[in-house]
């Protein structure tokens, strides 16, 4: 019989429904011992997908413990590996896709709350939102008709979210497996209503990629991917609005510097002692790759143009196999 410290979870999932004297007596064992286990916390998943009926404070506990468990008990302390990514990924898709909305924010809060994850784990919580855009179904699409090929107002902050929570508290750029994502939900909407958030957004996380290929010394994230204000003010939102806005956004060369190579040499060492730390990799956005990845099918998506308008604006000096792309698409 599955219990935790005396609590009977066979009989919450016999009834069907989590009550808040659940969630207390759960509370009590869980944090009066001062830890959970691996099983613990797996049989607590279990029991959240078991109960359809729940009192409004248990997402709040079930996002509480399971982060605690991942990034403060599981060794690395304040990480999260690949092998305890790979242990979460598991149990909160064992389909292979997170069917509920309090998963999606343990994905988040977890990468949030860690000193830094590895990149499967972000690239597996932009991927919720990527298949809600691309499919119309999922835990962000609830209620919804099934409609695609349009990305909503909160999947865009969710988005910047997920970009804010991995880049943690230091100067990090966007990754290419983040870009990837990103470019992928791009495509997907090219021929939708246009949507000045994701372009705002996109435009931003693109521009930090190139930056950073260039050689430039990135600002935070937060910095670098903030909403303006120009989209809850702004009434027109037509396609020549939007690039309007864009090419009103703050200058680059206000963010971005070269950086020095003794600042190279110190970010290379920094990324090798995470990726030691955190079993993984950590993908870099090259400039070949962005060279080909933009307008990859042949043509610009709108955010692409966006994206090309803004940096054949702000002429930064960036990698040559850039300038060179930017000068003849802008023509």
């Amino acid at each position: 019989m599955a219990s935790i410290k005396g609590v009977s979870l066979d009989e919450i999932i016999a009834r069907g429904s989590i009550g808040e004297g659940d969630v207390l007596r759960l509370r009590s064992a869980c944090y009066g011992a001062g830890s959970i286990t691996a099983d613990e916390a797996e049989d607590l998943l279990r029991l959240d997908a078991h109960c359809a009926t729940q009192v409004r404070s248990w997402p709040d506990f079930l996002l509480e413990v399971i982060t605690d468990y991942i990034v403060a008990q599981a060794e690395p302390e304040g990480y999260v590996n690949s092998d305890n990514a790979d242990w979460l990924i598991a149990r909160l898709a064992p389909n292979g896709r997170v069917e509920s909305r309090i998963g999606v924010e343990i994905l988040v809060n977890v990468i949030d709350r860690a000193r830094w994850s590895p990149e499967r784990l972000v690239r597996f919580a932009l991927a919720q939102v990527r298949d809600a855009v691309i499919t119309g179904t999922g835990p962000l699409r609830a209620g919804s008709n099934g409609a695609t090929g349009f990305v909503t107002e909160g999947e865009v902050e969710l988005l910047r979210r997920i970009l804010y929570a991995f880049g943690g508290d230091g100067n990090v750029a966007v990754t290419r497996a983040e870009a990837e994502a990103l470019f992928d939900i791009n495509d997907a909407i090219a021929d939708g209503e246009p949507n000045p958030a994701w372009t705002d957004l996109f435009v931003k996380a693109i521009a930090n990629v190139v930056m950073a290929a260039s050689s430039y010394a990135v600002p935070t994230r937060e910095e670098a991917l903030r909403r303006e204000a120009w989209l809850d003010e702004e009434s027109d939102m037509s396609p020549l609005a939007i690039l309007k806005g864009v090419l009103e956004l703050p200058s680059l060369l206000n963010s971005y510097r070269l950086r020095t190579r003794e600042e190279a040499a110190l970010d290379r060492l920094e990324r090798q002692r995470i990726e030691l730390v955190v079993n993984e990799q950590i993908t870099e956005g090259e400039a070949q790759w962005l060279a080909e990845r933009i307008g990859h099918d042949g043509r610009l998506t709108p955010g692409e143009v966006a994206l090309i308008a803004y940096l054949e604006k702000e002429s930064p000096a960036i990698h040559p196999e850039l300038r060179a792309l930017v000068s003849r698409l802008a023509a």
